[in-house]
């Protein structure tokens, strides 16, 4: 037997098949997308016994059908790429539901397991399933498992291993058998795939179905190979087609998932023993105030608020050990290189540009896990149920707050999570909306201006602002749908998985999957932002001052040692004191008229008219720009922009308020950076999932509504005397 096996495992959405797989795989994962698709592909590697196992963890669907990128590449993954075995999750708990989608996975005649997980919730309900009868019944093996708690995984391989053996040495799959009138459908059909000798990926037989079922997908590739017989198929199929319509009034398609529940009702009788009356459905119980409508929206904001709490208070502590970390790089670079161009490149750009950065990681890290609390918890769901009401304000519904929620990560995956709404006119207008919810790549700015001008108010600060981006989503959500996406709105059926103890170590998981995307930046794009702002900020090297600070410094150190010849030892703590706050503010002025006359200084002067009515100064302008690349760049270029080079942290900090920038102003800056153009990764992702006219409408709409929403913040603020 072949040492080397791939397990698919398939599942619906909240079935606990990415916990399972995290337990499988641990740290051993690689996150892509699948070939020719959008659609997110993860892939991990186990060794066993004697055996190298890839788990590859197929996209999370209800069926099989060909309505979205998900079924289709689960299904094509299945057929084409013929896993040894398919390991069929399915909630316990839930056993009807998940049936649907197994009893297709079955259909395509592939090796295959049913793992019933969450087996504590369905004994939590008073669930009882006779695993043995239900083997019995689909002719496959059946193990329970318990995803969060690690246990019944090792049973899983062994099972999967045991089952392709015994498919190795010549058993096959058992057919799920439909009512006779579709079964007469059913053979007719494959007669006619046998006869014409065409050979298609994946069973005959499921073959058959497909193209009684309509299935554009597979008939396009019957097409493909025989245009002559695919006709002659087409036609035998559409016949039969017409004769269930005639029978039953209702296309096949409808009749043949009649036949399947019908099926699935047959299992569930005779393998489930529903003991539900005994026990507390604690779900249920735990929405009677979650989802309630007069506390549930409270409740949900107190979360969200306590989520931005914790980012900025915990946070601040490893915050404070990375900023010391790279005060000791500099300074060692400092000392032990001579001065060079390429030590200012390495010590001011390089360093202070990533240095000013990654400090940040530890917010951007508690966030991830808080949102992937949210997620493996259950509340998730209950937060799009919850927003129904305000979504059909901007004329969606629940399901599209999902995306819009996931982009307090990165608006990046949470653009390409709109490909599960069903709408075109749903998916565009979800788009459009989603990059006014505040990404991760914004924190770092808004930590440095509200640690800087709001000190305590910072995480309420903070947490207005990405109040204020789900609110202006909304709103331009309402304009777009009386504008531009008229129409009905689609009907919203979502289901509420059962509350679930989330693991820690599918937690860390998840953070950490998400934690790297913001250290690959370290690598890539904020090197290089740094680097071009190091040269921007260095070049033309000649400057003409304002005066000759040499001179002046020279001048300084001079009457300072004529007045400590005669000081008294008091005296001379108080003329050192003042001797270095002096050379300071003088060298600091001189880095000011240097930077000003650079390159970027240039560029600045020429934003200037465009930002002043905002109260941003020409440096925050400059940095504004630099943000289009990535949001976290818009701090290290103030850090080169505002002179405090290498120091960063604290010294930035006190540069900002040094340089005249107020409260009001700070507020303007945050509310611009929370509204305006999204990344260039957010405007390619856009323009891959809408098209390039949608990505340049989004630039320019969003650029507005920043620069409108910055004016009147800052205006306003003045109207009333608040500096």
């Amino acid at each position: 037997m072949n040492k080397n096996l791939t397990l698919a495992l398939a599942g619906n959405p909240n079935c606990g098949k990415t916990t399972i797989f995290n337990n499988l795989t641990g740290a051993r994962q690689k996150v892509g997308n699948w070939p020719g698709v959008t659609v997110e592909k993860k892939e991990g590697k186990l060794r066993f016994k004697d055996y190298d196992l890839t788990i590859v963890d197929l996209p999370g669907t209800y069926s099989l059908t060909p309505f979205s990128i998900e079924e289709i590449t689960a299904r094509d993954f299945v057929i084409n790429e013929r896993p040894d075995i398919v390991v069929i999750i399915i909630d316990a708990s839930n056993l009807e539901r998940s049936l649907f989608l197994a009893i297709q996975i079955l259909e395509l005649g592939r090796p295959a397991i049913f793992v019933l997980n969450m087996a504590d919730v369905a004994d939590a309900k008073g669930i009882q399933i006779n695993a043995a009868k239900l083997s019995q019944l689909l002719g496959l093996p059946v193990v329970f498992t318990v995803g969060n708690k690690n246990k019944g995984t090792d049973h899983l391989i062994e099972t999967a291993i045991d089952e392709i053996l015994r498919f190795d040495q010549g058993k096959e799959s058992r057919p799920i058998r439909y009512s006779q009138k579709v079964e007469t459908c059913i053979a007719k059909v494959q007669a006619d795939l046998v006869e014409s000798g065409v050979s298609m990926e994946g069973s005959c037989r499921w073959n058959a179905i497909k193209i009684l079922e309509d299935d554009k997908v597979i008939k396009a590739k019957l097409q493909e190979m025989s245009a002559s017989s695919a006709k002659k198929i087409i036609a035998s199929a559409q016949e039969s087609r017409k004769r269930i319509q005639n029978l039953f009034e209702d296309d096949f398609e409808i009749v043949l998932t009649d036949d399947r529940y019908g099926v699935i009702a047959g299992i569930v009788k005779e393998t489930v023993t529903n003991l539900a009356g005994k026990r507390i459905d604690i779900s249920r119980n735990i929405d009677l105030v979650l989802t309630d409508r007069f506390f549930g929206i409270p409740v949900f904001i107190f979360f969200i608020w306590a989520m931005f709490q914790l980012t900025f208070s915990l946070g601040a502590y490893p915050m404070g050990w990375i900023e010391s970390a790279v005060s000791l790089l500099s300074m060692g670079f400092e000392k032990s290189l001579p001065p060079s161009l390429l030590k200012d490149l390495l010590v001011n750009g390089i360093i202070a540009g990533i240095g000013s950065v990654i400090i940040f990681l530890p917010n951007i890290l508690i966030l991830f896990f808080c949102i992937a609390l949210f997620e493996d918890t259950g509340y998730m769901a209950r937060a799009a149920f919850l927003m129904d009401r305000v979504m059909h304000t901007a004329g969606l519904h629940g399901k599209s707050f999902i995306p819009m929620l996931m982009g307090f990560g990165c608006n990046v995956p949470a653009i390409m999570a709109t490909r599960t709404l069903e709408s075109k006119k749903d998916r565009i207008l979800t788009i459009l909306m989603t990059p006014f919810m505040s990404c991760s790549a914004r924190l770092p700015v808004y930590i440095v201006l509200a640690g800087s001008f709001f000190a305590d108010r910072a995480g309420t600060v903070i947490f207005g602002l990405y109040f204020m981006g789900i609110l202006i989503a909304i709103l331009s959500g309402r304009l777009f749908r009386k504008i531009l996406f008229k129409g009905e709105e689609a009907p919203f059926i979502m289901e509420l998985p059962p509350y679930r103890i989330p693991m820690v170590k599918s937690l860390m998981i998840h953070m950490w999957d998400r934690g790297k995307m913001f250290l690959k930046k370290m690598g890539g794009v904020i090197l290089v932002g740094s680097v071009i702002i190091w040269g921007l900020s260095n070049f033309p090297r000649q400057v003409s001052y304002s005066e000759d600070y040499t001179e002046k410094i020279h001048s300084v150190k001079t009457e300072y040692a004529q007045k400590i010849s005669s000081a008294t030892l008091k005296e001379i703590d108080a003329l050192d004191r003042q001797l270095a706050l002096t050379l300071t503010e003088i060298n600091h002025k001189q880095e000011q008229e240097r930077i000003a006359g650079s390159y970027i200084g240039r560029l600045g002067k020429v934003l200037e008219p465009v930002f002043s009515p905002l109260g941003i100064g020409w440096q925050a302008s400059v940095a504004l720009v630099t943000g289009f690349v990535a949001k976290e760049v818009v701090v290290s270029t103030m850090g080169v922009l505002y002179g405090v080079g290498s120091e960063g942290g604290e010294a930035l900090e006190k540069a900002l308020r040094k340089s005249g920038m107020t409260s009001l102003s700070a507020l303007s800056i945050m509310v611009f950076v929370l509204l305006y153009v999204p990344c260039f990764a957010t405007v390619m992702t856009i323009y891959r999932e809408a098209s390039a006219g949608w990505a340049g409408f989004n630039l320019i709409y969003t650029t507005m509504v920043a620069w409108c929403m910055s004016f009147l913040v800052y205006q306003t603020g003045l109207m009333f005397g608040f500096y």
